[in-house]
């Protein structure tokens, strides 16, 4: 029962870690990476798709995406989607390859997108405590229904808090990376 709780809450722990990695690459560096792109969506064939399912995306140097629509008919689809979308990002258009070239950017858009980090990381912490305070409710309800006894509540509750920590650390050190990689010139 302890151990079902403690995996339980390690696995909750962990998706919210992988949340976060995924909310970190949506935030853009001044550095070309095709992961910008994961949220543009492009109306293709009577429906909304993501870009990577209608193009292939690929870096080609440290500050230009190129992409290139496998149907030559959407490339004008493709540079609206990506106009349209809050990135902030402009193409321009050579036949069927795009090209987006990414914006350096100023001190205070950095300071703007480090604050974003921090905000996705605040919210992945908070994910982290939420899944502590349900594994030690859980806990409590084995201690009030007699399945286990206190001393091995405590026990585990210790554990606990140690696995919140270390999920606690991985999400600083995440944020850490992140602020490094927004604030380098």
């Amino acid at each position: 029962m302890i151990n079902d709780i403690k995996k339980d809450a390690q696995e909750r722990m962990g998706k919210s870690i992988e949340a976060l990695s995924r909310n970190l690459a949506a935030i853009r560096t001044g550095r070309a990476h095709p992961s910008i792109l994961d949220s543009v969506k492009v109306t293709a064939w009577g429906s909304e798709m993501p870009l990577n399912q209608v193009a292939a995306i690929t870096v080609e140097d440290a500050r230009t995406l190129k992409i290139v629509a496998h149907d030559k008919n959407l490339s004008a689809a493709i540079e609206k989607a990506i106009l349209t979308s809050d990135l902030g990002l402009n193409p321009s258009s050579a036949g069927t390859t795009i090209r987006v070239p990414m914006p350096a950017l100023t001190e205070e858009t950095r300071k703007g997108y480090t604050k974003q980090a921090s905000g996705v990381a605040e919210d992945a912490k908070v994910a982290v405590r939420n899944v502590r305070r349900d594994a030690l409710a859980d806990l409590k309800k084995l201690t009030k229904d007699k399945e286990i006894s206190e001393d091995e509540e405590r026990r585990a509750a210790d554990e606990i808090q140690k696995l919140t920590d270390k999920f606690v650390a991985e999400v600083d050190a995440a944020f850490k990376a992140k602020e490094k990689d927004l604030m380098a010139v």
